[in-house]
């Protein structure tokens, strides 16, 4: 079965399927070597940690794309891939996902923000007309090869015309074809649970460590009817953490061991890169001329 397929059958399965973030091919090999069933291709995670940049709308095709085309390669998983406004307009968008689709996306997110757009849970969020978000949807169905690649419509409506606008807005993005409904960052436990039984399609729910939707744990939220429950940057934010940690014991110590627990093995980190494999390859075709390191 193909990866889309895949995850068409977890998205419509409705049991708050968990998927982490990656910010580029190691990340996703983690991810995906932890049994994760699928993957998000996340915007602010390549704005972080590839430019030192906040999720203010500084990424652009070339960079979501070639990260995608590289996670494609590493892992074997799904992928949703974060494509924020799609770029510009209704014909940006159908060069968007006709980039992304040949890349390996097998989900393509696109949100109704103004642009530049900013991180679902920053403050000054805008949102362009309804019908502008509609058409920008309709071109991602159309632009579509296959008709199994997945369209996710994201709408940040609820910071500026409220909840019961932003309800409104994903309908009709289910109506322009949306297979996956996201409402990004509602603030209320009782807005979180009340979503899948005024929305039809499949949903995602974005749990933002520290932002401004409250958090529930996946299997209250697949017990709610969530298809997805998204953890963008979880894996970011203990990277980071984990930098900090080993540095600031190199700083103040001097030397980091393998053996002080804030440091992946030399051995852990050549398997998770698949050096075996290259090794193996390196003694197919050239007879083994070099001793494997």
């Amino acid at each position: 079965m193909s990866t889309r397929k895949q995850l068409k059958q977890l998205v419509e399965a409705r049991s708050g399927l968990i998927v982490p973030g990656a910010f580029n091919a190691l990340s996703a090999t983690v991810i995906a070597d932890l049994g994760f069933q699928a993957i998000y291709v996340t915007g602010a995670g390549v704005t972080n940690m590839w430019f030192g940049m906040p999720d203010q709308g500084f990424m652009g095709l070339h960079e979501i794309a070639e990260h995608t085309a590289r996670i494609r390669d590493a892992v074997q998983v799904p992928l949703i891939v974060d494509a924020d406004t799609g770029f510009g307009n209704a014909l940006n968008v159908v060069h968007t996902v006709r980039t992304l689709e040949r890349a390996g996306a097998d989900c393509i997110q696109l949100e109704d923000q103004v642009a530049p757009k900013r991180c679902g849970h920053f403050n000054g969020k805008e949102v362009i007309s309804t019908e502008e978000a509609v058409d920008k949807i309709k071109a991602a169905v159309d632009a579509r090869r296959d008709p199994d690649l997945l369209i996710m419509a994201r709408t940040d409506a609820a910071a500026t015309h409220g909840f019961e606008a932003a309800v409104e807005r994903a309908q009709k993005f289910a109506e322009a074809g949306a297979d996956i409904l996201f409402v990004e960052a509602v603030t209320q436990a009782e807005e979180v649970r009340a979503l899948p039984q005024r929305l039809a399609k499949p949903q995602l729910m974005n749990m933002v460590i520290g932002g401004k939707t409250p958090l529930f744990n996946a299997d209250q939220l697949g017990a709610l009817g969530f298809g997805i429950v998204l953890y963008a940057n979880a894996a970011l934010q203990g990277a980071v953490m984990g930098m900090q940690n080993a540095l600031t014991v190199l700083r103040d110590t001097k030397e980091v061991r393998e053996d002080s627990g804030l440091v992946t093995p030399f051995a852990e980190r050549q398997r998770l890169v698949g050096k075996p494999q290259w090794d193996a390859l390196e003694q197919r075709y050239t007879g083994g001329t070099r001793a494997p390191q």
